[in-house]
């Protein structure tokens, strides 16, 4: 029998700090999509730990597709939807309405016009009140917050050039210009960042 996981060692050491954060950002109930699952071992965490909240994954690839849905199977969650196929760059999402948005680790490893995307799309689909949560680095007033990060942009933008960490300023404010507030910025664990930013 195939197995279709696919592994992200990230996953591990980070998904109960963005969990902790997790509890006091989402609402209680609700449908939550998460956009850019990758493998689909956040989704699964989550759900298994928040266990009142409907998640839906997604995600544009088609491996990560089949890993989310593997990933679900053999956990044994019911609270995971089966994952969507959706490109946050795409200006027609295949969902019209969601409870709350995660999307981790994907601001810096796509390119600009996902964000943008992104920004847009969750704007056109969350209800005034609901979260944005965005994990991953950033640089700040455009320089990295540490040595690692800088090391990590270069080697980001060797692989693509259309990657590479986004100034965290660019981002808020690409969010604050289709309908959202000032973010909440918690520092987390490896130079990283817990983004919120609320629909108003």
């Amino acid at each position: 029998m195939s197995d279709d996981r696919l592994y992200a060692p990230a996953t591990l050491r980070n998904r109960d700090f963005i969990l902790d954060v997790l509890r006091d950002v989402l609402p209680m109930t609700g449908v939550i999509l998460e956009i850019a699952s990758g493998s689909g071992e956040h989704v699964v965490h989550f759900a298994r730990n928040l266990p009142s909240l409907v998640f839906q994954p997604s995600d544009p690839e088609p491996d990560a597709v089949l890993s989310i849905a593997a990933w679900v199977e053999a956990a044994g969650v019911t609270n995971v939807r089966p994952p969507l196929a959706l490109d946050a760059s795409n200006p027609v999402w295949p969902i019209a309405s969601v409870d709350g948005i995660i999307c981790i680790n994907m601001i810096h490893i796509s390119p600009w016009e996902a964000t943008l995307g992104l920004m847009r799309g969750a704007a056109a689909i969350l209800p005034p009140g609901s979260p944005l949560y965005l994990y991953g680095p950033y640089l700040r007033e455009g320089i990295a917050t540490a040595p690692s990060n800088q090391t990590f942009d270069r080697s980001l933008r060797n692989r693509n050039a259309t990657w590479g960490l986004r100034d965290l300023e660019a981002v808020t404010t690409s969010a604050q210009s289709v309908g959202f507030c000032a973010p909440a910025i918690t520092e987390m664990p490896a130079n990283n960042l817990s983004v919120v930013l609320w629909r108003v």
